[in-house]
């Protein structure tokens, strides 16, 4: 039983890779110069294509997820397709597949000798897989791709997928996606109709060739005395083709009889996005040739809609018509909707002549006629047009799990150091408790919700007002937006203290390798009052000079802006190139020994928190008259250099650690309460023995 779970697992495995779309690495495996891969278009494996000189030259895209045809299998041949700006197929590549007749009969090799034949085509070339007839003459409208023996039908869905797959790209990317959503059939529009109605209202359209119109149409080629029958009979029709589009119910009630009726319903629950096309011809065309398979696209039938193919299949089925319809071949097509087809827009169906010439070997021609058609509107729904979200709608959208649980977590936090400041830091779990929340601030805030902010936002801002740009970016990532907002807010309430000691992920890591050193017994390095003194003021240097490359070399602020360890550690999470990694580690390593030194003393977001710390409207850390003199112990416990000798704080350099607080509030440690308990103790004691 194990073994057997065993083997379900990696066969769930092994297909959940064959269904994950080729990454990157792996298409530009298939790609040969001069061309090479661009960037994703969509979610589908739509890429562009470069050319050498890095210009867009076109599309590069897989068949299974825009045209999943099932073969043999049960499941889709996957291809790859490169499709230059003018609709010409540049290759064609086979993927994966798992056709029986390939897999364990003729090998790949026929396989993917059939799919260089695309090479040069074009989209708008009628390309059909059937038997070759030697070399097509003057006059034929079809390509004929050979075959492979033994798999006709398998290279055939293959050919499906690659057209289908090929023309929704065309219409998206290469004429534009249309205006409005194709229609589908409305099933709550009911109407009374019969034949005849479908007839005199120019639903049901005819399409009448008589043999001397054939040979006309054949007149001046090497086809012109071909067909002997034809010149036997002039008046008699070689064409007496109908066409009425059933998919809408209506429609179909008034051609089908009941039974085929089930039989339709049931197709188009199990393809609700096909569109049935129903087709009879009297004449001696037929409609399909010989070779035709069942479930293939048709041979000698096609369809166009606004200048590109509509891809034509079989849907193969048995049915009967109501008394009054046209006798004759009859057969049901199939093509869908969500590859373009509109079936209330005019489209136009394609018939293929086809004639031979010469006994061995012979030459084929083809000649081709039309017939337009289009349903009234009445018939179709269509669904409202979805309006495009703004950038900034969508990004908030995207992102609103996130952007509630921040939104959630924030005003908890204010709170906890607000109103609550001095409950937090009396807790005799402080510490852990802090330790927790900055987890939380780098694993959610800064590698999940990639909310770390950086100096390359200011900096952009302020180069966007002096260019007079659009601000309309900053909206574009809410996640961040949101925390830039409440470190706004921190600057009237505390200073720099809420980003740099609670909302700062990287700061959050520096104070992590810190307490690691303290477990580790690591000594601790710690600058001179003088140095300390010296080496802050290096962060607002750095900041003057990233505002300055702004102003004389815009284009070198990223490049400035790597100062900041920010993008390595937690953006992507050390995947960067080795210099990089090491420039970020060192500064934990150096943490471990000094505390949060990249954040004291280099920092130029810190340096620009400080400055809007000046809007801070408050001295919110009490302090007492003793503090400073005689008591030197929140000075001596602050690890940022916060604290004056005389005891007030420099609220540039707080983080809000909160450490000071801990110590005011503490009858056991603060030093003027201590000596205050004590005095008490003294006078109650010689009060006592005064009573004695």
């Amino acid at each position: 039983m194990r073994i057997l779970l065993a083997l379900l697992f990696l066969f769930v495995q092994g297909l959940a890779a064959l269904a994950a779309p080729l990454t990157r690495d792996e298409i530009a495996a298939f790609i040969v110069p001069p061309y090479a891969l661009g960037e994703p278009v969509n979610d589908l494996g739509v890429w562009t294509l470069l050319n050498s000189g890095g210009a867009e030259a076109g599309y590069v895209f897989e068949t299974k997820d825009m045209a999943p045809l099932p073969g043999f299998s049960g499941g889709p041949i996957n291809m790859l397709v490169l499709l230059d700006l003018e609709g010409k197929f540049i290759d064609v590549r086979l993927i994966s597949h798992n056709e029986p007749i390939f897999v364990s009969g003729l090998g790949e090799a026929p396989f993917r000798k059939f799919l260089e034949q695309y090479r040069g085509h074009s989209i708008n070339t009628p390309l059909v897989v059937g038997v070759p007839y030697g070399e097509g003459g003057a006059g034929s409208g079809l390509v004929y791709l050979d075959g492979v023996t033994k798999a006709t039908a398998s290279v055939r869905i293959a050919h499906e997928s690659i057209l289908a797959a090929t023309l929704q790209v065309a219409r998206e990317k290469m004429q534009g996606v249309q205006s409005a959503p194709p229609a589908h059939p409305d099933p709550d529009h009911d109407e009374a109709l019969d034949w005849q109605a479908l007839v005199d209202q120019g639903i049901a359209r005819n399409l009448k060739v008589t043999n001397a119109e054939l040979d006309a149409a054949f007149k001046g080629t090497v086809w012109a005395q071909d067909d002997a029958e034809a010149q036997a009979d002039p008046g008699g029709l070689y064409l007496d083709l109908w066409l009425v589009d059933i998919g809408a119910p209506s429609i179909a009630r008034a051609v089908l009889d009941d039974e085929a009726l089930r039989d339709l319903d049931r197709f188009l629950k199990v393809s609700p996005d096909d569109e049935p096309l129903l087709v009879i011809d009297a004449g001696r065309h037929g409609l399909v040739s010989a070779d035709f398979v069942r479930n293939t696209a048709p041979d000698l039938l096609g369809a166009v809609q606004d200048g590109l193919p509509v891809a034509l299949r079989d849907a193969d089925m048995i049915f009967n018509t109501r008394p009054g319809v046209p006798e004759g071949t009859a057969m049901i097509l199939r093509t869908d909707r969500r590859l373009g087809f509109d079936p209330a827009r005019e489209w136009t169906l394609q018939v293929q002549a086809v004639r031979q010439h010469g006994m061995f070997q012979p030459e084929v021609g083809s000649v081709t006629f039309e017939l337009t058609h289009v349903t009234p509107e009445r018939f179709y729904a269509r669904a409202e047009v979805a309006k495009a979200l703004a950038p900034w709608a969508e990004a908030m959208r995207n992102r609103a799990g996130d952007l509630i649980a921040l939104a959630v977590a924030l005003p908890l936090l204010l709170l906890a150091l607000g109103p609550g400041m001095n409950r937090l830091a009396a807790l005799r779990v402080y510490t852990p408790v802090r330790l927790g929340i900055l987890a939380v601030m780098t694993g959610f805030v800064g590698w999940w919700g990639q909310g770390q902010l950086s100096i390359v936002t200011p900096l952009a801002t302020l180069r966007t007002a002096l260019e007079g740009g659009s601000f309309a970016y900053l909206l574009y990532d809410p996640f961040s937006l949101l925390i830039w907002a409440v470190a706004g807010l921190g600057f009237v309430l505390w200073g720099r203290g809420l980003f740099c000691g609670w909302l700062c992920p990287f700061g959050a890591l520096q104070e992590f390798a810190h307490h690691l050193g303290r477990l580790l017994r690591l000594p601790e390095w710690e600058l001179s009052t003088i140095w300390d003194a010296r080496l802050k003021w290096l962060k607002y240097g750095l900041l003057a000079a990233m505002v300055a490359t702004v102003l004389l070399r815009p284009d070198r602020v990223d490049t400035v802006a790597e100062v900041e360890p920010f993008k390595t550690a937690i953006t992507t999470f050390f995947l960067r190139d080795w210099p990089f990694v090491a420039y970020a580690a060192a500064w934990l390593v150096l943490g471990m020994f000094t505390f949060k030194g990249f954040c004291r003393y280099v920092c130029p977001l810190g340096a620009l928190m400080a400055i809007g710390g000046l809007l801070r409207g408050r001295d919110w850390i009490a302090r007492r008259a003793e503090c400073g003199s005689p008591c030197q112990l929140c000075k001596v416990r602050c690890k940022y250099g916060a604290i004056k000798a005389s005891g007030t704080i420099s609220y540039s350099e707080c983080f809000q650690c909160l450490d000071c607080v801990t110590i005011h509030n503490d009858a056991r440690q603060c030093v003027p309460l201590v000596l205050a308990a004590k005095g008490r103790a003294m006078k109650v004691t010689s009060q006592a023995g005064a009573a004695r």
